[in-house]
């Protein structure tokens, strides 16, 4: 890996583990709204209980959540390896984020600890995926169309 793409992975994982962290937290606060009759749960009962304290669990909530924030980050300089079809851009980055993602959501009991928990979880997380996948394919198609009609207007004029 050329230095300057290694620097762009290193910067983009150091604000991805920043985004993740503030994301784990307004994350934590709207569920608390919807779901904490009034209360604030910092994190999962389940895992407090495993951990041995709400602030342990709640430390390894946070460092898990810059991990993952990092990986998304860094992960996301292979959208610039031009040399690459968007298939297989598509796929490694797919790949890093669910081999990030399902171990730490595991972790921290934000799936039921079991096969369908499991499952689902990971069906979850495709689905997101592939909507954002196509949101982000059909805007991208859109924008080369409208670059394509200035460019056709301007050879027209010429």
């Amino acid at each position: 890996m050329k230095s300057e793409r290694k620097r762009q992975v290193w910067m983009r994982a150091l604000v991805g583990a920043l985004a993740g962290v503030t994301l784990g937290l307004i994350i934590t606060i709207l569920i608390s709204a919807v779901q904490g009759g009034g209360e604030y749960a910092p994190v999962v009962p389940a895992l407090a209980a495993e951990v041995g304290s709400e602030l342990g669990a709640v430390a390894l909530q946070t460092a898990l959540c810059a991990l993952l924030g990092g990986v998304c980050g860094g992960a996301s300089v292979v959208w610039q390896i031009d040399r690459w079809s968007i298939a297989r851009q598509s796929g490694v980055y797919f790949l890093l984020l669910a081999a990030a993602m399902l171990p730490i959501a595991y972790v921290l009991h934000w799936m039921e600890h079991s096969l369908w928990g499991v499952v689902s979880y990971a069906g979850i997380f495709l689905g997101i995926f592939a909507a954002a996948w196509i949101g982000q394919y059909l805007a991208l198609r859109a924008k080369f169309k409208r670059i394509q009609q200035k460019l056709d207007e301007e050879v027209g004029k010429n």
